[in-house]
């Protein structure tokens, strides 16, 4: 108990901790509740896409308090990072004292060698050795780059799930797992690339190259046409009873349970429906469930199968929340 309190009395010093409230009375003096001072730092998180930029703002306490999408194109030019720096330091004006912010996430669509500070390769992006040094520098406080689906398993509590998959079902589809709350990288950065593993030999199309791939089946493109209809206007023709749009639902849900299915056998860990379609999923967990059972004969339910902490900035939070669990390591 002297320990415990010498801690938290250091902690409250430091303002990491704060006086919450009081508990009731048990006859004696009142207990202090005592929490987490969430406004003690902050971080940002950006989501570069092929013509978007997401920005977030977020505390100690995982709470977003600003964020913005602002439509531009991304190109391979050093005029590019200028424009992101400068809609940073908009996007920051007047938010956060600068002391309180402890660094900017960049995620990206792409495989990131972090230390040479380089995308490996990007198809969404359209870059193979893309350096990133020139938009760190732009930047100005200090980065850190992670891939996009990984950002997105960041986001997530590591004490819920120590050991899990993150499903990331956006435009294209990404994952991610960890194995005792890290991140699982693989040997050359590429583990958790889903989205590339043969679903039906032969099949559709993949943006890869190769056919029959999980993103030319799972991705959310397959709903949206490849965003010539959004992704809400989709899912209210699916409420509306919509035949056709129907059968393109049950078809994806049941491509989904495949893959699904064929994630848990190989790993045996929570399997976490993130991204755009993980977003509306939450309401047809039952279906869903129903058709991964029918794949699989050696589990009685789908209890694993869990939805995603953010339905929307997923990926920008997660950069950000680095920034807390190096911080918090180093007090």
């Amino acid at each position: 108990m002297p320990t415990v309190l010498a801690n938290v009395n250091d902690l409250l010093e430091k303002r990491v901790l704060e006086e919450t409230g009081e508990y009731a009375s048990t006859g004696g003096r009142k207990a202090k509740s005592i929490g987490i001072n969430k406004s003690y730092c902050h971080a940002m998180g950006i989501l570069i896409t092929a013509n978007h930029v997401e920005m977030v703002l977020v505390n100690l306490g995982d709470e977003i308090i600003k964020k913005d999408r602002i439509r531009l194109k991304f190109t391979a030019e050093l005029s590019y990072c200028t424009e992101v720096a400068q809609k940073v330091k908009t996007f920051l004006e007047g938010e956060v004292a600068k002391d309180t912010l402890l660094g900017i996430g960049v995620a990206i669509p792409g495989i990131i060698d972090q230390k040479e500070r380089i995308v490996l390769k990007s198809h969404a992006l359209g870059i193979e050795n893309y350096s990133l040094r020139f938009l760190e520098q732009a930047l100005e406080i200090p980065v850190y780059f992670e891939n996009d689906a990984n950002a997105a398993m960041l986001a997530e509590k590591k004490q819920k799930y120590p050991n899990a998959i993150y499903l990331s079902l956006n435009h294209t589809l990404g994952g991610a797992f960890c194995i005792d709350g890290k991140l699982f990288r693989g040997q050359n950065q590429k583990a958790g690339e889903f989205g590339h593993m043969i679903l039906v030999p032969g099949g559709r199309k993949c943006y890869c190259g190769k056919s029959g791939c999980a993103d030319a089946y799972c991705a959310a493109s397959v709903l949206t046409q490849d965003n010539r209809q959004s992704l809400d206007a989709f899912m209210e023709k699916v409420e509306s009873g919509d035949e056709k749009i129907l059968q393109t639902w049950n078809e994806y849900l049941d491509h989904l349970a495949v893959l699904i299915s064929n994630l848990r056998m190989a790993y045996d860990m929570d399997i976490i429906l993130g991204g755009d379609v993980g977003g509306v999923l939450s309401d047809y967990m039952i279906p869903l469930g129903e058709k991964v059972m029918a794949y699989n004969g050696f589990e009685h339910d789908v209890s694993y199968l869990k939805n995603c902490s953010y339905k929307k900035e997923a990926s920008a939070v997660g950069a950000a929340k680095y920034f807390f669990t190096k911080h918090i390591v180093e007090l």
